[in-house]
């Protein structure tokens, strides 16, 4: 690639491995850089496969069995006593965070990672790009792309007045071997969706692959969200406190989750949930938490600065949306950037264009949507 324009890009989860791996594929040299050291832990559970991530792992020739996740036939809501409510037939695709991220990092060269990097600045000087890392490092490139997440570091300097904002509820999460599940519920639920709707709290569970990406029978995992209202202030310092008595801003990983905190839930749950869900509870090994927040950035350029991703809006979950925005976002600016390869400014003013209004749209449905299912208003 002698000659190629270089890109720089933050953040080295599915996000940035998006844009990285769509660059690439139009010519450009790319280089990730990672704050964490090695490959990412699975931090998230279940993703339902949408059609620009798709898109993006076909126009970047990514290289895959064509099985990336497992499918649903129908929604079906529960009530109390495991009784189902509402049979609705709506088919999908649901993956997990460890099966997109295996692909897309086995799309990049490894000598164009870098793991252990953390993004301190940036600077910009007739159309190339500098960033400054706390190692005492720097690279430079003619585009550096934010892709760094919801407490973004590019977006930082770009837009130090942008922050997230709590929506007033959490999602405690989970994913269950399914072979540690009843034989009865495993028959029952297989192919469905599930839904159980209450006051003030929603819970959802559908199979995933399993954490090798296998979709065989007895090889899946069960994903589970609780979604419940959790007050500002002391009442969500406490969800967000680990084993260790370590507060953290807006979520905890998988085994950090403080077990009397848990063992509360779990209490909440026999007298809320129905059976399958108590199941799926009980039996999770490693549950975590993430607050629920909303992002939007009111710009996502910053001359050869970019913002990708939940670095520019952080759509809420309700709209499974957040991996295929990612993907979105990638897509387009490689497109763009290809189109106008003798005018690249041009290119990226019509992508933050294009992109702006595709993430306002995705926040304001998930504001909507949560409203709506938690019983909470704005106004």
């Amino acid at each position: 690639m002698s000659g190629a324009p270089r890109a720089l890009v933050i953040g080295g989860s599915l996000g940035g491995l998006l844009a990285a791996n769509a660059l690439r594929a139009v010519g450009w040299e790319v280089e990730v850089f990672e704050r964490s050291d090695g490959e990412l832990s699975s931090r998230g559970g279940g993703i339902v496969l949408q059609a620009d991530v798709l898109r993006a792992f076909e126009f970047a020739g990514l290289a895959h069995n064509g099985l990336l996740g497992v499918r649903s036939e129908d929604r079906i809501y529960l009530d109390g006593a495991d009784r189902v409510l509402q049979r609705s037939r709506m088919p999908q695709t649901q993956t997990s965070w460890n099966v997109l991220y295996r692909v897309l990092r086995a799309g990049m060269p490894p000598e164009r990672l870098h793991a252990g990097r953390t993004f301190v600045s940036y600077e910009q000087h007739e159309g190339r790009v500098t960033a400054h890392f706390a190692d005492g490092g720097s690279e430079s490139g003619e585009l550096l792309v934010g892709a760094d997440g919801v407490r973004s570091q590019v977006r930082a300097q770009m837009l130090p007045e942008v922050a997230p904002r709590y929506a007033g509820y959490v999602a405690w999460r989970g994913v269950v071997a399914e072979t540690l599940l009843p034989q009865a519920l495993r028959d029952r639920l297989a192919r469905d969706f599930v839904f159980q709707q209450g006051d003030g709290h929603l819970l959802l569970a559908y199979l995933v692959p399993g954490e090798d990406g296998a979709v065989e029978e007895g090889a899946r995992r069960w994903n589970w969200i609780w979604y419940r209202r959790v007050a500002p202030g002391p009442e969500l310092a406490l969800v967000l406190t680990d084993r260790e008595g370590r507060p953290h801003g807006a979520s905890l990983p998988p085994g950090a989750v403080a077990p009397a905190n848990y063992a509360a839930l779990l209490a909440d749950a026999r007298r809320l949930a129905a059976p399958s869900f108590q199941s799926l509870m009980e039996a999770t090994e490693a549950p975590f938490v993430q607050a629920i927040a909303d992002l939007e950035s009111p710009r996502m350029l910053d001359g050869r600065v970019l913002l990708c991703g939940d670095a520019a809006f952080l759509p809420r979950p309700h709209t499974a949306g957040s991996t295929a925005k990612a993907a979105g976002d990638a897509l387009t600016l490689a497109m763009l950037l290809n189109q106008r390869q003798g005018a690249p400014d041009v290119g990226l003013a019509q992508w933050e264009q294009l992109r702006l209004t595709a993430g306002q749209g995705m926040v304001m449905t998930g504001v909507t949507l949560g409203e709506r299912l938690m019983g909470i208003s704005s106004a």
